[in-house]
């Protein structure tokens, strides 16, 4: 017990180290700006990619601004999955109040029963546009973008060697709801892990068109589940990168339930094991970062109950030490991102002592529904998404098994 006691331990410890160098090289990335923005002149026009099934909570505010950009050329192209659709009439109320004219709405014409809804969308979106537009950019409805955000997303297309930029999401820790907590902590792992590994998001997104056509992603696109996580080890065949662009952290107010929190776990997961370029970096990632920790927690409760009072000791400045740091890594991430926030002249939302104290309890809870999260995506041979239902044979062997409009 002692030699499993102390091999535990260290191997925890020496996780929280890596941890802590990885924060550290991801909080430098943080820093740089893009302070020579491309003139009006060399910006490319831009087709701005919206796809749309349901209402989320933001749709509104997210088309406002959208349609408000700081670009001189650009199209917002919004494709509802069907026109009673309830974000069809939201999408049309928006575009006719604000008076825009650089928007098109279309339903989704053909559907793919060999990939998701969403890529359906793009295939459609992207096959419709003309030679003029140079970039495709994709950007999600719960996603509210400041004014230069289109202008900030392009402006690094502009080196050769770079094939797409991305920003990323960041969670709002309001404490208000625990199972919104869990995202949140998540994410904080997640962000900083998709940084190193390339991997760009699809909240904020955008490509060249040549790319596209270069690349056949949009073959790809018509037979996947998801449309983002491929890109980074597509762009590597054709040497090419996806570029991190820091002051695109996008805010992500939701609040979710336990049955939504589940899905949402069991989706994420599922997508990573089918599209991420280092498949064995999410098993070496689980055991660092849920298993673990488990163990050591599992341990220090039979040495609780066995009377082992050294191995108690050990176990539980162990443990805590992990928890602790963890939780100091989380804090000084939401400092680096609340400056961002703040240099886009937006107010942050402050962590009180409360949410403090709900994050040490949750990261733990974090680790075990995402363990619990990963065993079942393991066996997973079907998954639900906005209420459609899709068989998994393969990363490129998908199948829509059953079509409903959303109600």
């Amino acid at each position: 017990m002692p030699d499993l006691v102390k091999f535990l331990c260290n191997s925890l410890l020496g996780w929280l180290a890596i941890q802590v160098c990885l924060t550290l090289v991801f909080l430098v990335s943080l820093n740089p700006s893009q302070k020579n923005l491309l003139p009006d002149d060399q910006l490319p026009k831009t087709a701005v990619i919206l796809c749309l099934r349901g209402a989320d909570p933001y749709l509104r505010q997210c088309l406002r601004a959208l349609l408000k950009q700081n670009y001189p050329n650009y199209d917002l192209k919004v494709v509802v999955d069907h026109q009673e659709d309830p974000a069809w009439n939201i999408a049309v109320e928006t575009i006719q109040e604000l008076g825009a004219v650089n928007v098109e709405i279309s339903a989704l014409r053909t559907i793919n029963n060999n990939c998701s809804l969403k890529c359906s969308s793009l295939v459609q979106a992207v096959s419709e546009l003309d030679d003029s537009y140079k970039v495709v950019a994709l950007v999600d409805s719960h996603t509210v973008v400041h004014p230069n955000w289109l202008r900030e997303l392009v402006n690094p297309l502009s080196h050769p060697k770079v094939g797409a930029t991305t920003g990323n999401r960041w969670y709002v820790p309001t404490g208000k709801h625990w199972w919104s907590l869990v995202p949140y902590i998540a994410n904080v792992s997640l962000v900083i892990q998709m940084y190193l590994f390339g991997i760009p998001w699809g909240g904020t997104l955008a490509i060249k068109t040549e790319v596209i056509q270069q690349t056949g992603l949009l073959d790809k696109w018509s037979r996947a589940l998801s449309e983002d996580i491929m890109i980074s080890s597509v762009l590597r065949k054709h040497r090419m990168r996806v570029k991190f662009v820091p002051s695109l952290l996008m805010l992500n107010r939701e609040e979710c339930d336990l049955p939504t929190l589940r899905e949402n776990i069991e989706r994420q997961l599922t997508f990573s094991r089918l599209y991420h370029p280092q498949p064995s970096a999410i098993i070496g990632d689980t055991f660092s970062s849920i298993l673990q920790p488990t163990l050591v927690l599992m341990c220090l409760l039979w040495a609780l109950f066995t009377s082992q009072w050294d191995n108690f000791v050990f176990l539980l400045a162990c443990y805590s030490s992990y928890t602790f740091g963890l939780l100091w890594l989380m804090l000084i991430l939401e400092h680096g991102v609340q400056q961002i926030i703040r240099d886009r002249h937006q107010k942050p939302t402050p962590i009180s002592f409360p949410t403090i104290i709900k994050l040490l309890i949750g990261i733990p809870l974090t680790q075990w529904l995402y363990g619990l999260g990963m065993l079942s995506s393991l066996r997973m041979s079907t998954i639900n998404w906005r209420g459609i239902t899709y068989r998994i044979s393969g990363p490129w062997n998908i199948r829509l098994v059953e079509y409903r409009k959303y109600r």
